[in-house]
């Protein structure tokens, strides 16, 4: 039976009734309070293993508290509780020595885990982190979705540490936007923040701009470089795309991470090396690792802690505070400030956003920048989403995948049924409009040669042949 005195703070006194009797049942003995400094008071006496407690108190903002009760107890664990649920919370309270941060509603049972770990952990003397200022304009991160809060407790821990992370998310969801904040609020924040796009470098220039390279190196190499590695000295490297990287620049990376050290392209002599790694890539590396396209050692050396963004359906409920976020950005670079009325932030939250959060942001602007309304109502925003945003011929073309084009057209297709939703089978009919091209693509490859195909898709030679007369393929021979 577990035992400990714990002391618990909120000045909702239904709350504290409900933990009184969840952490009793549970074996602990329980001393509950109201407010800030009757909660000091009895930290200050010694009494209480273990304190939870809200954020805000009637009498004092319990981020001002933390660091007195770290000070004069420095092994008291400290569960922080709160409902304001944003990304700055979570940092806060892990800046200022907390346990565990707990948005609320929590799950009791969760709850009573946290505090037997917290309990059985050796006692050590936790230092907060130094304060952090912060303004509305400069939160990196916005949601306060259940998805998000995950999030944002996992990079609250994360802070005060140099472990490597693995960011996985389809495009837009922001990947870059959780490498800066890990660098801006974590312990290198005085160091550099450096990215680099493995996509966007030809593949025979990666190993170069990575690791540096001497004079004469190569043809065209008329002077020593520097790398990103040793730009990002004593900071963050943030490897994006990480999926793109040629399997020498892989090896080469891998090494890195094994011995800290590497040498330039033309190099001879080992350089040492200080720098936090965050990969991200919005492929599924374990796919690419079945194809022989990523080595699996440095997989597991890159995914220590992995971090998977969900794309913006899967967290509907934030789409009216990003929307409102990215108006407050626009209007401070200049453009008129607009609001949504509640039909126009309903249709938006029954979007499916293949583009995610970058994609609501540039529809945002294009409201701004083209409409004279205050106030967008729903029509504006039916008339957006109905169309694609008019191309002004200056930007690149978006790299465009199989996942991407399905995305764009299941959006456009369950769009069409307005509030209601399309016959049953979906599932059934979307494998077979994909399954027809696919298997036709692969006998067309190979020149209607079955057994080659069957190799090509990975499937076996009889379930082939089902598949052709299944789907009524006309398969055409011929030689290369």
């Amino acid at each position: 039976m577990p035992t400990g005195s714990i002391l618990v703070a909120d000045d909702d006194a239904a709350i504290r009734t409900v933990l009184n009797q969840a952490l009793s049942r549970a074996g602990y003995e329980v001393r509950s309070c109201g407010n800030a400094s009757t909660l000091w008071r009895w930290v200050s006496h010694g009494d209480g293993d273990l304190v939870i407690t809200d954020v805000v108190m009637p009498d004092e903002n319990v981020f001002d508290l933390l660091p007195r009760i770290k000070k004069a107890r420095p092994e008291l664990p400290v569960i922080v509780m709160s409902a304001q649920n944003t990304f700055m919370t979570a940092v806060r309270a892990s800046e200022r020595g907390a346990y565990e941060y707990l948005p609320k509603p929590f799950d009791l049972k969760e709850l009573i885990a946290i505090v037997g770990r917290a309990l059985s952990d050796p006692k050590r003397n936790a230092q907060p982190a130094p304060k952090l200022e912060e303004s509305d304009a400069t939160i990196p991160l916005v949601g306060r979705s259940p998805a998000m809060q995950e999030i944002y407790r996992v990079l609250a821990r994360l802070m005060q540490t140099d472990l490597t992370v693995m960011i996985t998310g389809e495009s837009g969801t922001g990947k870059e936007l959780v490498a800066r904040a890990l660098h801006d609020y974590g312990k290198r924040r005085g160091g550099p923040f450096v990215p680099i796009n493995m996509a966007a470098i030809p593949r025979d220039l990666i190993e170069a701009e990575l690791f540096g390279h001497e004079k004469g190196a190569f043809t065209g190499a008329n002077s020593r470089n520097p790398g990103r590695f040793e730009q990002a000295e004593g900071g963050t490297l943030f490897l994006d795309e990480i999926g793109d990287m040629p399997m020498e620049a892989q090896t080469r990376l891998l090494r890195v991470l094994q011995q800290g050290e590497y040498t330039t392209v033309g190099g001879r002599t080992p350089i040492k090396t200080d720098v936090r790694i965050i990969a991200a890539s919005n492929k599924d590396l374990r796919v690419l690792i079945q194809q022989g396209l990523f080595r699996e050692d440095l997989f597991f050396r890159l995914n220590v802690v992995p971090l998977r963004l969900p794309p913006l359906r899967e967290r509907a409920e934030d789409v009216p505070d990003l929307a409102r976020h990215f108006f407050n950005l626009v209007a401070r670079e200049g453009l008129p400030h607009k609001q949504l009325d509640n039909a126009a932030l309903e249709r938006l939250k029954r979007y499916r956003w293949p583009g995610n959060v970058r994609e609501l942001e540039n529809l945002v602007r294009r409201l701004a920048a083209l409409y004279p309304q205050e106030v967008i109502g729903a029509s504006i925003i039916d008339a957006e989403l109905s169309q694609p945003a008019a191309s002004t011929g200056t930007d690149a073309p978006a790299e465009e995948n199989l996942s991407g084009s399905v995305e764009r057209y299941l959006a456009r297709y369950l769009s069409g049924f307005g509030d209601g939703l399309p016959p049953p089978g979906l599932y059934h009919r979307i494998l077979r409009e994909v399954e027809t091209p696919l298997v036709s693509a692969a006998l067309a490859a190979t020149r209607g040669n079955q057994i080659k195909a069957a190799e090509l898709l990975g499937v076996n030679r009889n379930t082939l042949r089902k598949k052709i007369r299944d789907l009524d393929i006309q398969v055409l021979r011929g030689s290369r």
